[in-house]
């Protein structure tokens, strides 16, 4: 069969960089000449691009793999790999349990999935997992969306939280030149994109890998930099960027947010516990306090700032009263958004080994306690939208009810309208604000409308 009759499908679990990822193979798969398929059941090359935070995300990846692996007896042609974090842990493993895999490659692999293809066309059995330097990028991605876009600024990470298998699995910290985030985003800009948001595991740790320092013996390339340096690009109108640690978040980056008109007024910085016990034995390197003086100085520069942040409960060894310093930051902060979840034990993570796991049943009930408050904490930030006119850039159709459009608030609340999606896809407009819920809005577009190429 030769490529260009080829079709391909590519299914992706976890997070963004993931969605990224995939992306970016799926630009590659398409320069071969292979067509995108929606019913993985008509593709002749099937993707999974896997996760490995959480437990279930891996056992779906086996169950995805059983199917498909049963389908390559009847159809021999059939390619089969599996990419992401779940590759880069198992490796071999995997293709014990699964020997009709064809390509088994760590997240870090992405950009070489062309050449690793060929190699299986020529009928090797390929396991790339090894690290390596990631080339920059020159792969066009198959973005998911037309008007916003996801742009990779730092590869890897160099924390060792100790419930975490992101260091091991995405290699550690390497950054992109400012020069190629910047062409990428001309790119985009000229491609009509109208939101950027800039991507990396630990995104405040931009730039220390690169060399460079100012007269006054600062660190010349961080994020705050790079958010200068990138502002301007002609078409982008909104930038964002994720994922922050507290550990690295600065003033001067927050003032940089406050001064560029075109940096939404949205911070995701995870803080995982209340508790400064259970922060240390995650090896975060801050304490509550600090966390806490963080969100004081966002909301000293700019009041209206929509925070969001990830939690962990259940961690080994966490008492009721360390679980209630948790449940007392979500009170006392008042967060936009949390996302929540219950600890699971990673392999090759020290928090996996130690003994004192908690319960499943003690786990998912601090879940749900925990839930309750930031639903009723979200909703009660949600209020101040009431009535007021925001802006809105409209992405795409609500698939829950046609007849209206969605699109996101600056402060990244989804906001549905009724609306013509010919008119309004990509374009910034003013919506006023009729109904809240915790974490969405409903609003009705003003007429004229503002709708401006903008």
């Amino acid at each position: 069969m030769t490529a260009t009759s080829r079709r391909y499908h590519i299914t992706t679990f976890g997070c963004q960089m993931n969605k990224a990822d995939s992306e970016r193979m799926a630009g590659i798969l398409e320069d071969m000449g292979l067509q995108w398929s929606e019913d993985p059941n008509q593709a002749d090359v099937i993707l999974y691009n896997t996760c490995t935070i959480r437990d279930n995300a891996e056992q779906k990846v086996y169950s995805y793999l059983g199917r498909q692996a049963k389908r390559k007896h009847e159809q021999p042609d059939l390619t089969l790999i599996v990419a992401g974090c779940v590759a880069q842990q198992e490796g071999e493993q995997l293709l014990r349990r699964v020997p009709e895999l064809d390509l088994v490659m760590g997240p870090q692999h992405a950009n070489r999935l062309g050449d690793l293809l060929e190699q299986v066309f020529d009928g090797s059995q390929v396991i790339a997992t090894e690290p390596i330097e990631i080339a920059e990028d020159i792969t066009k991605p198959r973005r998911d969306s037309s008007v916003t876009a996801w742009v990779n600024v730092i590869y890897g990470c160099n924390e060792r939280c100790t419930y975490c298998v992101v260091p091991n699995v995405r290699g550690v910290e390497q950054s992109r030149t400012p020069e190629a985030i910047r062409a990428e985003m001309e790119m985009l800009g000229q491609q009509g994109y109208k939101e950027v948001t800039l991507l990396g595991q630990n995104i405040d740790a931009y730039g220390r890998d690169l060399p460079g320092v100012t007269d006054s013996g600062r660190h010349q390339h961080t994020l705050t930099d790079l958010l200068y340096y990138v502002h301007d690009v002609p078409g982008i109108e909104r930038i964002r960027f994720a994922t922050s640690h507290p550990r690295y978040f600065t003033e001067r980056l927050i003032k940089a947010c406050q001064e560029l008109p075109k940096v939404c007024e949205h911070f995701h910085i995870p803080f995982q516990s209340g508790d400064n016990e259970l922060l240390k034995a995650m090896s975060r390197g801050y304490t509550h306090q600090k966390y806490r003086r963080i969100i004081d100085k966002i909301r000293e520069y700019m009041p209206d700032a929509a925070i969001s942040a990830d939690a962990i409960v259940g961690f080994p060894g966490e008492t009721e009263e360390q679980f209630e310093n948790t449940l007392k930051l979500v009170e006392d902060v008042a967060f936009d958004l949390v996302n929540t979840a219950a600890y699971s034990p990673r392999p090759g993570t020290p928090a996996a080994l130690w003994e004192s796991q908690l319960s499943e049943e003690v786990k998912s009930d601090r879940l749900q306690r925990l839930n309750r408050l930031v639903s009723v904490k979200a909703m009660a930030r949600s209020q101040r939208y009431l009535n007021r006119i925001e802006e809105v850039l409209v992405e795409d159709i609500n698939p829950r009810d046609t007849s209206q459009l969605v699109g996101r608030t600056r402060g990244n609340r989804l906001t549905f309208f009724a609306g013509d999606i010919n008119e309004f896809r990509g374009k910034i407009v003013q919506v006023k604000v009729t109904e809240v819920r915790a974490f969405s809005l409903t609003g009705e577009v003003l007429q004229p409308a503002l709708a401006t190429g903008r």
